[in-house]
């Protein structure tokens, strides 16, 4: 597990640095969507998931889901584009689970791609990764999870 500024940021996943989302791809060939833990510190304690209905084609770097918080409301935005094909029951009785297990419980979309190969190049993992949000952190005046 990486950290950055004492986010957890697991460098198996793979990450859209600007959107602040993970996604994992899965042995079935779909991929599971959720938020960063600096994500989660940004916006404070969730209190409200509203994902995409299961069966909606969300577009590469558009919403899969709103959360908001008490300081903030918005999208979280796929890395890839694909078809909704699962979302999180236990986050929407629990939205708090975002912040609590945002790699684990915590996901928000499940989706099938349907151009992975294409889509998913330009996503960061590993040591990429871990730069790329230091670099985010500095510029956005971070301190720290």
């Amino acid at each position: 597990m990486g950290a950055v500024r004492g986010c957890n940021i697991p460098e198996d996943l793979m990450y859209s640095i600007e959107n602040n989302v993970w996604v994992r791809k899965e042995s079935d060939g779909s991929a599971t969507v959720g938020l960063t833990s600096y994500a989660g510190s940004l916006a404070g304690q969730i209190v409200s998931y509203t994902p995409k209905k299961v069966g909606k084609e969300v577009k590469k770097d558009k919403s899969c889901a709103t959360v908001e918080s008490g300081k903030w409301v918005g999208p979280a935005k796929t890395p890839v584009t694909g078809e909704i094909i699962a979302i999180n029951d236990a986050v929407a009785a629990k939205p708090g689970l975002i912040n609590e297990d945002p790699y684990g419980e915590g996901w928000l979309v499940k989706i099938k791609p349907t151009d992975w190969d294409g889509e998913s190049g330009d996503l960061k993992t590993g040591a990429d990764a871990l730069a790329a949000f230091e670099a985010k952190m500095d510029a956005d005046g971070f301190g720290g999870c």
